[in-house]
């Protein structure tokens, strides 16, 4: 089973909803993931630049 597809329980600071009604997920969850999807999250805490496309 690769981190793509495991499942990852959502917690109590997990994300929080923006003003527009989306979830928001933050630095702790993105550190239970343990890995960057390369997407510009908000919150990434492995530094992923989406201009230079690179960690």
């Amino acid at each position: 089973m690769n981190n793509f597809s495991k499942k990852i329980p959502l917690e109590k600071g997990d994300f929080y909803l923006t003003p527009e009604g989306y979830k928001c997920f933050t630095e702790q969850y993105h550190l239970k993931r343990g890995y960057c999807c390369e997407s510009n999250c908000r919150h990434c805490p492995y530094g992923y630049n989406m201009k230079t496309n690179s960690l």
